[in-house]
């Protein structure tokens, strides 16, 4: 008898997200099973009893996903998870804290496909500001847009924050092959007046770019905002928009809104969860390979 796809669903809250399960039994996953406020500790003990209550064949309908919402702490999860198995006893796991893994590949494809196709260049050289960039999606968004050669600093609104955060992401989640800066909410005016992209990455309802520092933003190309609730994180920026110019820039600047940023997370996160039930051997799936997904998604979307 064929066994049942499970996904054995961690997170060190004290709720798994019921999007993350939606999204789980959606794609295929015949029974998403929620473990909460698991301690990373806990991870090998838990790994292990998945992997060896079914045998090596049985174990392809098996697969654990990382939520939670601590960036670094789900990449040691998922390490601690692939180093608790040994072939032939291996599952494919998946991380994806607070969904800000996909969120934040997305967003970042969508700019990299919009300075494509609008201003014919990329991110390499850019000056990127992140705007709220001490929370989850900020973190990604900034070492994606690292890796990908922008100059990029995470802004927060105390500076102590921003920096210990803005090191947390060079060492740890770029493994040192990066450098991001930090500044200061109080001091963006300063910084928006050389910056080339905008991500807003803040909480539900808070304008972040307001219309006297986008007017001021004289080389300003993109500005994408992941908050989906009025007031938009970037003045005048409606959730639909998707390289509508942006009103009041004097630089032509364009804008990308939560629901095209969304379209893309939600297409992600769905065919990685495939992946796994597709493969025929075991994957680790991060924020690298969200990133990888989510461009391929915009190429073949063309």
């Amino acid at each position: 008898m064929t066994k049942p796809f499970i996904l054995h669903m961690f997170t060190t809250a004290k709720n798994l997200s019921p999007f993350d399960v939606n999204m789980a039994v959606d794609a295929g996953w015949v029974a998403a099973i929620p473990y909460i406020n698991v301690e990373p500790g806990e991870v090998c003990g838990l790994v292990q009893d998945a992997i060896f209550s079914r045998s090596p064949k049985g174990l392809k309908n098996t697969g654990i996903f990382i939520g939670g919402r601590d960036t670094q702490q789900a990449m040691e999860m998922l390490t601690s998870a692939q180093k608790s198995m040994f072939t032939p006893f291996e599952v494919s796991v998946f991380a994806d804290p607070s969904g800000a893994y996909t969120t934040a590949a997305a967003m970042v494809a969508v700019v990299e496909d919009k300075l494509s196709t609008t201003f014919a260049t990329t991110l390499a050289d850019k000056t990127v500001l992140v705007l709220a960039g001490t929370g989850p999606v900020g973190q990604v968004v900034a070492v994606l847009a690292a890796q990908a050669g922008a100059n990029v600093r995470i802004i927060g609104r105390q500076l102590d924050k921003a920096q210990r955060i803005a090191d947390m992401c060079s060492e740890k989640l770029g493994s040192g092959k990066i450098t991001i800066s930090a500044g200061a909410d109080a001091d963006k005016s300063d910084y928006i007046k050389t910056t080339d992209v905008v991500f807003a990455t803040g909480a539900a309802g808070i304008e972040l770019l307001s219309a006297e520092l986008i007017a001021s933003a004289t080389q300003l190309k993109v500005a994408a905002d992941v908050n989906a609730v009025p007031p938009s994180g970037v003045a005048g920026l409606d959730a639909f928009d998707n390289g509508k110019p942006i009103a009041g820039s004097n630089s032509g600047a364009i804008g990308i809104g939560a629901l095209a940023i969304g379209n893309v997370k939600y297409q992600v996160q769905s065919r990685l969860l495939k992946q796994m039930i597709e493969v025929d051997k075991p994957i680790f799936l991060h924020f690298e390979h969200a990133f990888a997904e989510a461009r391929n998604f915009i190429k073949a979307a063309k």
